[in-house]
């Protein structure tokens, strides 16, 4: 996809250079001095954060959503025509010049006008004109006050807001490719394991069903242990099956936001990538330069108080030129002739009195406005600050989580082949063994699923403080 550039107020030129409002960002309430979840405050962007997870592979895909996926080019288009209302907002403080050629015809029948060497008759006399012309036209409104200027810039923040919007989008994008090929790379781990999971119940199965055929006395007890285990390995079938289906989900879904017919046919890696370093979090203050949807809200409260400006001008009075010149000639061929030129000039100073509370109610309007997008500021930055807190605070959690389950995973490993060894020696039971087995089953699905949310948690926290500021 095309880049946006950026910034965009080399757009607007009208004489002289055009510049957006100034920020706003100190309204955005308290910046805490550090982050409570980590003590860490290392600066800096991580601009490669999709192939620390994934290598050229991750990228590519990345790179392809950036050109097919529709919501991406919405958002684009959305920048485009931003940058097009900025262009002509200003249009009404710019000199207005208009050429125009007219002709027209005419008749007109004057009755009663007598006839002849003075006899009495009377009858009609038709007078016929022609009449053409070629024109210039100038109009000017003169920005004494400023009212277009401050239309202008708002149109200019509007621009810049929609850009960070696009960045914004760019970036929960990137977020979702990943954490989609996160989730088809953990299903394709679960398939995996559900296929051993299926194997070893079988294998359990006719373990006990060999000690049923060789039981003497105890027939009953090992008939119902023969059961419970082909019912387990049933349900590792069903739960094959069902993990199948969610793969199947999860892959036509990644192929949307790829811009692919979901027909299922990508494929995937076969396991999860390792976790790498945390990304810098620098300071908080630093937020407030690096989100998008944070420098949007910005930009929207910039525009706000510049059409709040905007409609307070709009009670100065206005003062406009207009002037014309060209020729009016009642013969074609003396159109452009200057010998029939005309010309005039004018000027006019117009002060608004009455207006039926029109300009009093949008200048409420556009106050209430500028409260909202100063509100919308605020909440964006506290939810931005949320959303680090969050991720950081929830990296460690997730941290002692894993560790926790691996040693889990680890002693129920272990447990499951002490019990299959003590069954086929025949001093263990059927009970523990099915009991160590589905036990050692469902923490290695957990470890799995555990590691995929941790790397889903990485992912967040790019996005949370920032994302990558590539466009």
């Amino acid at each position: 996809m095309k880049s946006i550039a950026w910034p965009a107020a080399g757009l607007l030129m009208s004489g002289c250079m055009l510049l957006p409002p100034d920020s706003r960002m100190g309204e955005a309430g308290d910046v805490p001095g550090s982050w409570s979840a980590t003590r860490e405050a290392k600066a800096g962007i991580d601009d490669d954060w999709v192939g620390r997870f994934g290598g050229g592979d991750l990228k590519a895909l990345v790179g392809e959503a950036y050109e097919a996926n529709g919501d991406l080019r919405a958002a684009a288009a959305r920048v485009e025509r931003a940058a097009a209302v900025a262009k002509g907002a200003g249009a009404a403080a710019r000199p207005q010049l208009n050429a125009t050629v007219s002709g027209s015809r005419d008749a007109r029948n004057f009755i009663g006008f007598p006839i002849g060497n003075g006899g009495g008759g009377q009858g009609v006399l038709r007078s016929i004109n022609n009449t053409y012309g070629a024109q210039l036209g100038l109009s000017w409104e003169i920005d004494l006050w400023g009212r277009v200027r401050a239309g202008e810039q708002a149109a200019l923040a509007d621009l810049q807001a929609q850009g960070n919007l696009y960045r914004g989008a760019r970036a929960s994008l990137a977020a979702q490719v990943v954490r989609s090929w996160l989730l088809v790379s953990e299903l394709n781990g679960q398939i995996a394991l559900a296929e051993e999971a299926l194997e070893t119940r079988r294998d359990t199965a006719e373990l006990i069903r060999g000690r049923f055929e060789r039981a003497t006395g105890e027939g009953q007890a090992s008939a119902s242990q023969l059961r419970l285990a082909e019912t387990d390995v049933e349900t590792a079938r069903s739960a094959l099956e069902a993990r199948k289906g969610e793969l199947d989900q999860a892959v036509r879904q990644l192929e949307i936001l790829l811009g692919r017919y979901p027909a299922a046919r990508f494929v995937g890696e076969s396991s999860l990538p390792a976790v790498k370093a945390m990304p810098p979090a620098g300071l908080p203050s630093e937020l407030l330069l690096r989100r998008p949807d944070i420098l949007a809200a910005e930009r929207q409260l910039a525009a706000a108080g510049r059409r709040r400006d905007e409609a307070f001008l709009a009670f100065f009075p206005s003062f406009s030129l207009t002037a014309s010149g060209g020729q009016s000639t009642d013969q074609l061929r003396n159109i452009f002739d200057s010998d029939f030129g005309v010309w005039s000039i004018a000027g006019q100073l117009a002060q608004p009195i009455l207006q039926g509370g029109r300009l009093k109610s949008q200048l409420e309007v556009r106050t209430a406005e500028e409260k909202e997008a100063l509100a919308n500021l605020q909440q964006t930055v506290l939810e931005g600050f949320g959303e680090v807190e969050t991720a950081l605070a929830a990296d460690r959690f997730l941290a002692a989580r894993v560790g926790a389950i691996d040693s889990a995973f680890e002693m129920a490993r272990d447990g499951a082949e002490s019990a299959r060894r003590d069954f086929t020696l025949g001093t263990g039971d059927v009970l523990t063994l099915l009991a160590s087995e589905n036990r050692r089953i469902d923490l290695a699905s957990q470890r799995l699923t555990l590691r995929r949310l941790r790397l889903e948690n990485r992912v967040n926290l790019h996005l949370a403080l920032g994302g990558d500021y590539k466009i």
